[in-house]
């Protein structure tokens, strides 16, 4: 069932996408070459504690995984595409970094990704980071009232395609409020005007999912949890909390 929110319950989600995003840029600040992935835990483990948020991702256990997710972030690493667990990996030099992070605020969720180089930045990576970025832009842009969820989806897979990148197919963003995920599914690729429509008050987790390499195909570690790209490629994913209002498209997880 697809929950539409009030205004009021739009600006509680702005406070938890508030602290989303805090998170994030504290994750962002402690990357560097040497830093563990469980030290990047903690740094958000620090932001959340401190807003006296607690981590819908801690614990999270989805039908498909065999053991709850034991961080409150997901670290992917080149190759991985997302739904990485923070490990003692300690970041090298040109590593490609996404971070997932949710947050859970007085009843109400934040969910948003961000992706970086660490070091020396790989001209391939900075391209790969800026088509998905640009194919977040085009997914919140066609977020407006009297639309369809093909808009979005459509807008996020031309620009995908169009950089020559692929994208897992059985992933995507999803309704978000009470919980973590919500109905409805937000694929990344779709027909424009098809769809659920888009309303005053349906908040949508928005994120594209780009792999350099241009092939849809993934594999899952033996974790259960991280997904992999299987010819190597590296792979990006960056995501906001939006909230689709008369006034236009409003991103609830910014800092």
């Amino acid at each position: 069932m697809v929950e539409i929110k009030t205004d009021a319950a739009l600006d509680a989600m702005r406070e938890a996408g508030r602290v989303v995003g805090q998170a994030l840029a504290a994750v962002r600040e402690a990357a560097a070459v040497g830093v563990s992935l469980r030290e990047l835990d903690e740094a958000a483990r620090e932001v959340l504690q401190k807003a006296g948020a607690t981590s819908p991702f801690l614990g999270y256990r989805p039908s498909f995984a065999p053991v709850p997710f034991p961080a409150v972030i997901c670290t992917s690493v080149n190759d991985a595409v997302v739904h990485g667990i923070p490990t003692a990996y300690r970041l090298a030099d040109g590593d490609l970094v996404s971070v997932d992070c949710g947050a859970r605020l007085d009843g109400w969720t934040g969910d948003a990704a961000i992706t970086f180089t660490v070091g020396t930045p790989r001209p391939a990576d900075v391209a790969l980071i800026d088509a998905t970025r640009r194919a977040l832009d085009a997914g919140i842009a066609a977020a407006r009232v009297g639309g369809r969820m093909g808009d979005i989806s459509h807008a996020i897979g031309s620009v995908a395609r169009e950089a020559g990148c692929g994208m897992p197919a059985d992933f995507g963003g999803h309704g978000i409020g009470r919980q973590m995920h919500e109905d409805p599914h937000v694929p990344n690729r779709g027909r424009s005007g098809r769809g659920y429509p888009l309303r005053h008050g349906l908040v949508l987790a928005i994120e594209p999912m780009l792999m350099a390499g241009g092939n849809d195909a993934y594999r899952t570690d033996p974790d259960g949890w991280t997904l992999r790209t299987t010819d190597g490629s590296r792979a990006a994913h960056i995501e906001h909390t939006v909230a689709i209002t008369d006034q236009g498209p409003r991103v609830l997880t910014l800092p």
